[in-house]
């Protein structure tokens, strides 16, 4: 029975310390949780908000090297409203002509009621995207 009281102990301090049941317990083992709160994006950096894109939405992945603007409008000159990191994958609802950045003009309005546009250049699209109707 000691040797039980030490593994639950282990256990309780890997849970407080916040990385205990994805790590202690194996995915789809009983009492392991469905979703944990860094990977539902309510809480974590931005590269953990992938988990929330829905299943049927077009996605894509970040592939700048650096933080990737999100803009007002689908030119550089826009307003800046956050970033992306590299390699984020990134709900995305359509695609519109803009500012030509490296040879593409092309720039996707982000979705999940996001606001705001991405420069195709640097976003691997990993679906097909559609046009943005106007």
């Amino acid at each position: 029975m000691r040797t039980g009281r030490r593994v639950a102990s282990a256990l309780a301090v890997l849970v407080i310390a916040g990385s205990g049941p994805l790590a202690a317990t194996p995915a789809g083992a009983a009492g392991s949780p469905a979703v944990s709160s860094a990977a539902d994006g309510s809480a974590g950096p931005p590269a953990t908000r992938s988990a929330k894109v829905p299943v049927g939405e077009p996605r894509g992945k970040v592939v700048s090297r650096i933080t990737l603007s999100i803009r007002e409008e689908p030119t550089s000159r826009s307003a800046y409203l956050g970033g992306l990191r590299p390699g984020t994958v990134i709900p995305l609802f359509c695609k519109v002509r803009g500012e030509n950045v490296d040879g593409n003009n092309l720039w996707y309005l982000l979705g999940d009621a996001r606001p705001g546009y991405v420069a195709a250049r640097y976003v691997e699209n990993q679906s097909p995207v559609p046009y943005c109707r106007r």
